[in-house]
């Protein structure tokens, strides 16, 4: 099997603007790689829907919509497909220090400067702020280009102040490290990804980038702060979380359809990583989308 690494997309704007908007709909889906990086920070509002996150080494499922900003180089993927339900999707990206070198550091910019330091980790935007600061990203789009950089700026300081947020790589993730090792790691992200339903072992995840068990074992875990056992079943967990939430199958089905080969194991590691039974999941997010 042929494997893809990251793919690196690179940014540019038809005139020359330093803010880039782009928005998609049923008619025109998002047709970015699946799993990508860049050196712009990256805000995105998906509009209703729901579907999988995956940042950094992040992985998690969202209802009702998205919004959330991604930093510098941080490898992520697409955000939404024909299976997601949402409305539109509007993607928002710049360099870091689009206004010029010396913008942020001003006194008046310091808490945007500080969420772009965290941003570097993704940061997932939740309730009113989602709903109201959301609204005013797709405004974005039909803006011109001055209007567009005054409202990123309002954007911007909306979402600084504001304490709904969720850092998605709250234990770490190896941002700054060589091209051979973002390289190396996506290698086994993309295998995953395509994989998960199937048994991975060690020795195959090991083979595919040159490494010893051993060897490999603590590269990934540096790189991702997580056990690559405990990153695919957190994998196959979120996979898990969207078949129960959107498909009329069994647990049973789901358990065995997210890639576990035992259901009393499947139930433990669901209830850990959700704090609930998949039966109790199931019925929260039904009631929680009636």
């Amino acid at each position: 099997m042929k494997l893809t690494t990251p793919s690196f997309e690179k940014i540019t704007t038809s005139r020359g603007e330093s803010v880039l908007v782009r928005q998609f709909s049923e008619k025109a889906r998002n047709s970015r790689p699946y799993w990508h990086y860049h050196p712009e920070l990256e805000l995105v509002y998906v509009n209703g829907g729901s579907g999988k996150r995956h940042i950094g080494s992040h992985l998690s499922y969202f209802h009702e919509g998205e919004l959330v900003l991604i930093g510098s180089n941080l490898p992520h993927q697409g955000f939404t497909d024909r299976l997601n339900g949402n409305e539109t999707e509007t993607v928002v990206q710049m360099i870091p220090d689009f206004l010029g070198p010396d913008f942020f550091t001003i006194s008046e910019m310091s808490s945007i400067r500080l969420m772009f330091e965290r941003a570097k980790s993704g940061l997932s935007f939740y309730g009113e702020t989602k709903m109201a600061v959301g609204r005013k990203v797709e405004e974005l789009f039909e803006s011109d280009p001055f209007d567009r950089v005054v409202k990123l700026l309002g954007v911007l300081h909306d979402l600084s102040h504001s304490p709904e947020y969720n850092i998605l790589n709250a234990e770490g993730f190896s941002l700054e490290i060589a091209k051979q090792d973002n390289e190396r790691i996506n290698v086994a992200l993309n295998h995953v990804r395509k994989n998960f339903q199937h048994p991975i072992g060690l020795g195959e995840m090991s083979d595919l980038i040159s490494m010893t068990v051993p060897s490999f074992c603590r590269y990934f875990k540096k790189l991702t702060g997580k056990t690559f056992t405990r990153f695919v079943n957190e994998y196959r967990l979120v996979h898990a979380a969207k078949l129960l939430s959107e498909e009329q199958m069994s647990i049973t089905e789901v358990c065995f359809e997210s890639g576990f080969s035992n259901y009393s194991h499947f139930t433990k590691l669901f209830k850990e990583f959700f704090g609930k039974s998949p039966s109790n999941y199931r019925s929260e997010v039904k009631q929680f989308l009636k």
